[in-house]
Formats: structure tokens, sequence, C-alpha cells
């Protein structure tokens, strides 16, 4: 993914939710709905959210400096992890703090049919952001499974994307059936066991988040795939028969450190070796574009050694 990847989905995701958390304020405010105003909480939380992925890519673009001489790309994986705290804190912790309330001090609303149709507009905006997410994820995805896309990606905000949708189109089925129930019982209690499964459902996915983000804050790997290439890339049989080993980490979602030792063919001299290097970057870049910072230390294979 690019340095600007995945900004139409974050966008589209910030322009639905303002627009969402408004009118959900409004029909709480109309209706009395806890399940209403937490999944407007959660709005808010979610329209902040997409402000803070635009900084984090702001940020990331900044050149190298001295201090920071690999760059500042790994800002985006800052805030997003920041994104997964507000969604624990601000999103889950009112939604489980209104439900519990609501539950324990139920309140009957007035105009529910409000909420409903609130709800259906709020549907509505959040699928149009959600196939935006699902549209510009699905060339990075390949024929990976959306769960194995979420864990393996290295680039952070279509996943936080793609899983705050996913959370807010299912809170959303719960504050309907919060607000159905309580229509149909005339048992307002309904209306916060929604607005606890909102919040339940929040914390499930802040977590997932939170802790992929600080995985990827640490410093992840290659994938697989691009060890196997690299790998492949940097040996090629004549000047370079081997792999001694490698190291890999993403410095950031577009820039990878590639650092091997490489074992060279003996008897040859200063500038083949040289030459031999050149040539082994140039093909791991080819074959794994985001390899930009490459370290390669030749050494002869001493087999003796490797035995030991």
């Amino acid at each position: 993914m690019s340095a600007g990847g995945g900004k139409k989905a974050i966008i589209a995701a910030l322009s639905a939710n303002a627009g969402i958390a408004a009118a959900k304020f409004v029909g709480a405010a109309i209706t009395g709905s806890g399940s209403m105003l937490a999944e407007a909480v959660h709005s808010v939380a979610d329209t902040g959210n997409q402000g803070l992925l635009l900084l984090g890519q702001q940020r990331a673009a900044k050149e190298a400096d001295e201090l920071h001489p690999f760059g500042y790309a790994r800002n985006r994986y800052f805030y997003s992890f920041i994104v997964a705290l507000v969604l624990f804190t601000l999103g889950s912790g009112y939604a489980v703090y209104e439900g519990i309330h609501k539950i324990q001090h139920p309140e009957e609303l007035s105009s529910p049919i409000v909420a409903v149709v609130i709800l259906v507009l709020a549907i509505a905006l959040e699928s149009y952001s959600f196939t935006t997410a699902v549209r510009e994820s699905a060339p990075l995805k390949g024929n990976a499974s959306w769960w194995r896309f979420i864990r393996n990606s290295r680039s952070p905000e279509l996943p936080v994307v793609l899983l705050e949708d996913t959370g807010a189109l299912i809170g959303l089925v719960f504050a309907f059936a919060g607000v159905g129930l309580t229509m149909l019982t005339d048992d307002p209690v309904w209306d916060g066991i929604g607005t606890l499964a909102i919040g339940s459902l929040l914390g499930v996915i802040a977590v997932v988040l939170i802790v992929e983000m600080q995985s990827l804050l640490i410093g992840e790997g290659a994938t697989p795939e691009e060890n196997r290439r690299i790998r492949t890339s940097l040996v090629d049989e004549t000047r370079i028969d081997r792999v001694i080993h490698l190291k890999t980490q993403y410095l950031g979602p577009d820039e990878l450190l590639v650092a091997a030792k490489i074992g060279v063919v003996p008897g040859l001299d200063l500038a083949a070796i040289a030459d031999a290097i050149d040539d082994a970057e140039s093909r791991v870049r080819a074959a794994v574009p985001a390899a930009r910072v490459i370290y390669l230390e030749p050494d002869l294979y001493r087999t003796e050694l490797a035995k030991g």
C-alpha cells in the first residue's frame, strides 16, 4: 500500500460517521434511548479515529533526519494504536456504563419510531463506508481470508477501518434489536441490554486492534511469502550461493529493512563481490518493492562452523 493507501476508505468512513453521529444524537435526545446514545458516542469516537488515521499518514510523510534516520513512517502504527485505545475507552467503556445504568434504571422511550428511522439511515451510511473499505482492501487481500488479511497486513489503516465498520454495522443491529424489543414488549430493559451488547462488541474489536497495532509498533518482519522471495532473489548461484542468515523488519507500512549475511563463491575479487551485492539488491527490490533499505554482508560459508 502506498503512503496514501486507504485514504479513500478513511475519508468515506469519516464522512459517514460524522453524519451518523449527528443523526444519532438527535435521535437519542428525542427518544431517550440508551443504545442510541451509545451508538452516537461510538460514531463520535469513530469520526475522531478517522481523523487520527489521516494525521498519522501526514506525520509519517515527514523526511528522515538525524534523530530519526529511518524516518517517521511508524507514526501510522502509533496513531492506529491510539485509535484502538480510543475505541476501547470512549466507545466500549461508555456503552458498557450506559448499558448497566439503563438495565438498573430503565427509562421509557419516547417516539421510538424516530430511533428506528435513524438506525435504518445509519445502516445505509455505514454500509457505504464498509463497501468502500472492502473495495480498497480487495487487491491487497488477494486470496487470503479477511481475518488473515487483518492479522498479516503490515499497513494499519484498512484493517482498522474494516474492523470499525464491521463493529458499527453489528452495533447498529444490536441497537435496532434493543429499540425494537422495547417497542414490542414495552420493557425498556431491552434497550439497556442492546447498549451493553454494543459495549461488549466494541471492547472485543478494540482488544483485537490493540494486539495487532502493538505488534506492528514493536516491529514485524516480512511475511512468509516475502521472506521466501527475498531469499530466492539474493542467490544467483554463480557469485552468491546461499543466504547464511536473514533478518527483516518493517520500518513503516511501505518500507522494509532487509539485513542478510550472504555466502559468496570463494575466489571472487572485491569488484566482483561489489557487483554481486548490487545485483542482489536490485533483484530483492524487484521481488519485494517494500524492501527499500537493504544491508548485505558478504561472507564465506564455513561448513564446519555451520555444523557446529
